[in-house]
């Protein structure tokens, strides 16, 4: 093993936003700006129960992925125990969902949704 991990980092334009967004989705504590993690203004750090870190940096030019595209790196997936209940939260905070219908159910396979959340990152919705 070289190092460990510290944290995921998601650009986007508005840090504090973005952060806020994901703790009403997965919960935790945001520490904006968080001097541990923070390499500017214009951050913020979600820390979980668990202690795990979802980081958020601000950047000017910030150009979402498109779902499906080759240039798309990752996205996240988020467990929940009701994908309806989920999918009309989600939409209260301000994620869009995607794929064909406005909402990517996995090409009919109920176990998972894809959305993009206010920045544009992609993320699903996944049952147990």
């Amino acid at each position: 093993m070289i190092g460990r991990l510290r944290c995921l980092v998601l650009d986007c334009p508005d840090a504090e936003r973005l952060a806020q967004f994901y703790r009403q989705l997965i919960g935790g504590e945001v520490e904006s700006p968080d001097p541990r993690w923070a390499v500017g203004e214009g951050s913020a750090v979600l820390r979980g129960d668990g202690g795990q870190a979802l980081a958020f940096q601000g950047v000017a030019d910030h150009r979402p992925p498109v779902w499906g595209a080759p240039e798309q790196q990752f996205h996240l997936d988020v467990r929940v125990d009701d994908l309806d209940v989920a999918h009309e939260a989600v939409l209260a905070l301000g994620a869009v969902p995607l794929g064909s219908g406005g909402v990517d159910d996995g090409g009919g396979d109920p176990a998972w949704r894809v959305y993009s959340d206010p920045a544009g990152h992609p993320f699903r919705l996944v049952r147990p």
